[in-house]
């Protein structure tokens, strides 16, 4: 049987990314996951600047996405009610911020890596994995087992190939939890800005409306575990939400929630999760890379899977030790600083002062205004400024993704 370099369980970005960084470095890649693609994932579909870039990296078309939307015009309102505009750079400069549904996403970064010659199962469940001193034995539904050098591990926060070795955690339910619904109809201006509300009742969460193409948009809320609201007063608190005038206003009349709403758990805490085992990596939600004070995950799972590609190449045909060493040194530099760093920013925004300072801070100057959304967009590392190493010219000066083949449509 034919022993694989790398064989990466899960389709999502993070799986996809690391799928097409190893490729690209010549190495034999295959991708397995339980779901048909497209399908949809519980999801904001908010798509920051370091996601963008990214993206762009791996030779992702934005035209791909048939609703793909990108946003300039960013409105974020504080617990009293003040309303604060930020401006990313316009389309000349580049895409700072796109929104796109998560069944269209995968499903083109699926078919971007099915055209770069990688061999992607779909409707194939991870079973079981074995590991020996030469290589690992991935069992999969339907298939015959697969055996390779390293298991990339981008299955989710209840990841089934953690489960298989025996080290999940019971009861374990992620640090934030979401809640979301598509609207149509949008006729105010939400069709168009991108909205983020910070009312007081749902802090250190936020709700928000993200604008997409035909007069849709992509309307929720997430609160963080172990505040005064509970994962079960979420479904109740809904309708409420909905009926604020703010969110009315901004929505406009006439506009009506299509199918169901949807929820799901978000894991944020990489500085404690495990990222590596024997022969296997595990990134994206499976290593809880998500963004502890948004609850952002795409652009995180995307780099993780960069990391885990790039640790395995380098690694050569050394032990595999060598590679769990490299990726886990490679996930502290890039992501630990940031998350203590957003740990510390989500606990003064627990509370209304917290959050009305600190939108008072960004609404300063238009220096402020411009660096704050910037910065909220993940242009740069949350924790920067803190982390000299990663310091380099034109901090916050860089252009965004895809300036090169730009859509023709203009930046809503």
């Amino acid at each position: 049987m034919t022993v694989h370099d790398a064989v990466v369980v899960g389709a999502g970005p993070a799986g996809i990314a690391a799928a097409l960084q190893l490729k690209r470095a010549g190495r034999d890649v295959v991708v397995i996951d339980k779901a048909t693609f497209p399908r949809d994932k519980c999801c904001g579909d908010g798509l920051t600047t370091g996601a963008l870039r990214i993206l762009d990296e791996l030779g992702f078309d934005p035209n791909t996405v048939p609703s793909w939307t990108p946003c300039i015009d960013v409105h974020l309102r504080s617990p009293r009610g003040r309303e604060t505009h930020l401006a990313l750079p316009g389309p000349d400069r580049g895409t700072f911020a796109a929104i796109a549904p998560r069944s269209e996403l995968d499903h083109a970064l699926v078919q971007l890596a099915t055209n770069s010659d990688i061999p992607v199962h779909e409707g194939c469940a991870f079973i079981r994995l074995e590991e020996n001193n030469d290589h690992a034995i991935v069992h999969v539904e339907g298939m015959q087992p697969l055996q390779t050098r390293f298991v990339i591990a981008a299955d989710g926060m209840w990841s089934p190939v953690r489960k298989s070795l025996g080290k999940s955690e019971s009861g374990y339910l992620g640090e934030w939890h979401a809640f979301r619904q598509y609207a149509r109809n949008v006729s105010g201006p939400a069709a168009h800005h991108l909205y983020v509300w910070f009312d007081e009742d749902l802090l250190p969460g936020y709700a928000w409306s993200f604008p997409l193409a035909g007069n849709r948009a992509n309307v929720g809320f997430g609160i963080l575990r172990g505040g005064e609201l509970s994962v079960q007063d979420m479904k109740a608190l809904w309708p409420d939400i909905l009926s604020r005038p703010h969110v009315r206003a901004a929505l406009g009349d006439g506009f009506e929630m299509e199918d169901r709403h949807t929820a799901w758990p978000i894991p944020a805490r990489v500085t404690t999760a495990t990222l590596a085992t024997g022969r296997v990596l595990f990134i994206g939600d499976a290593a809880c890379v998500t963004d502890a004070l948004t609850g952002e995950g795409i652009g995180q799972a995307l780099l993780s899977g960069q990391l885990a590609a790039r640790a395995i190449v380098s690694c050569g045909r050394r032990e595999p030790a060598v590679a769990r060493s490299a990726y886990e040194q490679s996930m502290r530099r890039h992501f630990f600083a940031d998350h203590r760093m957003s740990v510390i920013l989500g606990a003064i925004l627990r509370s209304p002062w917290g959050a009305r300072g600190a939108l008072r801070l960004a609404n300063t100057s238009d220096w402020t205004r411009r660096n704050f959304v910037r910065w909220m967009f993940e242009d740069e590392p949350r924790a920067a400024a803190f982390t000299p190493k990663r310091w380099h010219r034109g901090f916050l000066q860089r252009d965004g993704a895809f300036l090169t083949r730009r859509r023709s449509q203009p930046a809503r």
